[in-house]
């Protein structure tokens, strides 16, 4: 993956199809949307999605919900990666999920995880908010 500042936020694009199918793989995307590859993340708590017709969204990593997905345009003007040696390698999460009332600016909050880890984390919380949808209706 390829990330870095842009504007004011932190994005991780993958480098090709083939990086966009393992990190799809690795998310479990396709038990929520099998038509799509995960392009990226932005910001840390947005995934960009590619579908079949090459159109782009952003949907958050909790919950991974169709009522959220929502379409998106890259940046027109070229997007040049300001490398952050500090953060290359971790992405941004919150311990509580603000969908599930964590405070985003609470610093207690925020834990600083590898991708692999950050994978774990996304699957099992979405797998939660997925639990309590199905008990509420």
């Amino acid at each position: 993956m390829t990330e870095g500042w842009f504007n004011d936020n932190y994005w991780a694009l993958c480098d090709d199809e083939k990086e966009a199918a393992q990190v799809t793989a690795l998310y479990g995307l396709a038990d929520y949307f099998p038509d799509y590859l995960i392009v990226g993340l932005r910001g840390w708590d947005d995934f960009i999605l590619c579908n079949r017709e090459s159109r782009y969204f952003t949907v958050p990593t909790i919950p991974l919900d169709e009522q959220y997905l929502a379409p998106f345009d890259f940046p027109v003007e070229p997007m040049r990666l300001e490398a952050d040696e500090k953060l290359a390698g971790k992405i941004k999460w919150y311990e509580t999920p603000i969908i599930f009332g964590g405070d985003p600016q609470a610093e207690e909050n925020v834990l600083w995880l590898s991708q692999d880890k950050h994978a774990e984390f996304v699957r099992w919380w979405n797998n939660v908010y997925q639990d309590a949808k199905r008990k509420q209706g």
